[in-house]
C-alpha cells in the first residue's frame, strides 16, 4: 500500500503585515517562489519532476489572484510543464493542500507534490477581497442567522467567556509562546526550517522581553457597544497581545511516497498518518479544533497520549485554551517552539509554516507522533496526524 512522506520543509522568515515591514517590500508571488526554489535546491531534486504545486492563499484578489501558485512556481525557474493551482480554506488553506497534496500520492495520481502558501498582508490587507457595500454570505445565510455572524475577534471573546478564559490566562500564555519562539531561536533550532530572504533571517514579532505585566496594559481590541449589549456575557479581554499579529511569509513541503522517496535518494522527515476536516458553528468560529482533532485520533486509531507533540494554530489564546480544557492535552508538546501569536499568521502561509516547524521539531524530539490542527473563517478546521519515520 502507497504511504506518503514528507522529505523537506521550508518557510521565510515571517514578517511584519505593515508597510514598514521585513518584508513588505517583496512582492507575494517572489516570497512563495523563494520557498519553492529553496524547496527544491536543498532536496536536490529536479523540478521537472513535480507533479503539481498547491499552494493556499487567503485574501486571492490584486497581487494575490489569478492563481499565484502558477506564477510562483514561474518565478522558482520550474519548467512550464509543471502545473499548479490556489485553494482557501481561509487560515487553514495551506494544511488543507497538505491534505490534497498526501491524499493525490496516497492515491497514486501524484508522485510527487509540492504543498505550500503564502500571504502578504502588508501589499494585499485582509479582507480587501470584499469590496465596501459587498455581502459574501448571501440571503441564504442571514436567514438563517438573522442575528448576524460576527468578526473573528468577537468570536475569540465568546469562546473565552464560554470557557471562563481570564485576561491573565490568556496572557500568560501568549507571553509563554514569546519566550518558547526565542529559545527556539538562540537555540538554532529554526535554521534548518527557514530560508533567509534579503537579508531576513529571523521572525519579526517575537518579543523575548514580553510580560505579563506589559500585556496587561494593552486595551481591548475588539470592543462594540453595540456587539456588548448583544453579548453581555463578553468580558472583553482579547488584545493585540493576545492574539496572533497580522504577516507576511510563505511555506513550503515536498511529499512523496517511500518508494519514490528512496529512489530519489531523499530523506522521509515524517510520514502523513490520517487527515480529518470538520465544520463547527460558525458564530463561535473557532472551535472546529476540538471536533477536528477527536476525528483525526479515531481515523488514525491513536488517543491524546500517544501525541508527542502537538501544533495548535494560535489565532488567540483563547482558541488554545479552549481546545485544550477539551481535549486535556499538556500544553508542554503544544507549540513547544512558540506558535502564532509569537511568530505570526500570515494567513495563507500558517499552515504549511505549522507543518514545517513540527516535522522538524519531531526530528530534533525524537517525537514519534504529531498532530496538528487549526481554526478557521466560518466555522472549520483541519487536522492532521504525522508519524515519524
Amino acid at each position: 500500500m502507497r504511504d506518503a512522506v514528507i522529505v523537506e520543509a521550508v518557510r521565510t522568515p515571517i514578517g511584519k503585515g505593515k508597510p514598514n515591514g521585513a518584508l513588505a517590500h517583496v512582492h507575494p508571488v517572489e516570497l512563495l517562489a523563494h520557498t519553492l526554489r529553496t524547496l527544491v535546491e536543498r532536496s536536490g531534486i529536479d523540478p521537472a519532476l513535480i507533479d503539481d504545486v498547491i499552494g493556499g492563499t487567503v485574501d486571492q484578489v490584486g497581487e494575490q489572484a489569478m492563481n499565484t501558485t502558477r506564477y510562483a512556481v514561474l518565478s522558482a525557474g520550474f519548467p512550464e510543464s509543471v502545473p499548479a493551482t490556489t485553494v482557501d480554506r481561509q487560515c487553514g488553506s495551506s494544511q488543507q493542500a497538505v491534505h490534497f497534496a498526501a491524499q493525490g500520492v496516497l492515491s497514486g495520481a501524484y508522485d510527487l507534490v509540492v504543498a505550500c502558501g503564502v500571504e502578504s498582508m502588508s501589499r494585499v490587507p485582509m479582507w480587501s477581497n470584499v469590496p465596501p457595500g459587498a455581502d459574501p454570505f448571501g440571503p441564504g445565510v442571514a436567514e438563517r442567522y438573522p442575528e448576524g455572524l460576527v468578526p473573528q475577534g468577537i468570536s475569540a471573546e465568546l469562546i473565552a467567556a464560554k470557557w471562563s478564559i481570564g485576561r491573565e490566562q490568556m496572557d500568560a500564555f501568549a507571553v509563554s509562546s514569546h519566550r518558547k519562539a526565542a529559545a527556539a531561536w538562540e537555540s538554532g533550532l529554526f535554521d534548518a526550517e527557514v530560508a533567509p530572504l534579503e537579508g531576513v533571517a529571523r521572525d519579526e514579532c517575537v518579543r523575548p522581553g514580553s510580560t505579563t505585566e506589559v500585556l496587561a496594559g494593552l486595551k481591548p481590541a475588539y470592543h462594540d457597544p453595540v456587539l456588548a449589549e448583544r453579548f453581555p456575557q463578553i468580558e472583553w479581554n482579547v488584545t493585540a497581545g493576545n492574539a496572533s499579529p497580522i504577516n507576511d511569509g510563505a511555506s513550503a513541503v515536498l511529499i512523496t511516497s517511500s518508494e519514490t522517496a528512496a529512489r530519489l535518494g531523499l530523506r522521509p522527515l515524517a510520514r502523513l498518518h490520517s487527515f480529518a476536516v470538520t465544520g463547527s458553528d460558525p458564530l463561535l468560529m473557532l472551535t472546529g479544533v476540538i471536533p477536528a482533532t477527536e476525528k483525526v485520533l479515531r481515523k488514525a486509531s491513536l488517543t491524546l497520549d500517544d501525541i508527542d507533540l502537538f501544533e495548535v494554530n494560535e489565532a488567540f489564546s483563547s482558541v488554545v485554551l479552549a481546545w485544550r480544557q477539551e481535549t486535556g492535552a499538556d500544553l508542554d508538546r503544544v507549540n513547544v517552539h512558540g506558535g502564532a501569536i509569537a511568530l505570526g499568521h500570515p494567513l495563507g502561509a500558517s499552515g504549511t509554516r505549522l507543518t514545517t516547524t513540527l516535522v522538524h521539531a519531531m526530528r530534533e524530539r525524537n517525537a514519534r507522533y504529531a498532530l496538528q490542527t487549526m481554526c478557521e473563517a466560518g466555522g472549520l478546521a483541519n487536522a492532521m496526524v504525522l508519524e515519524r519515520v
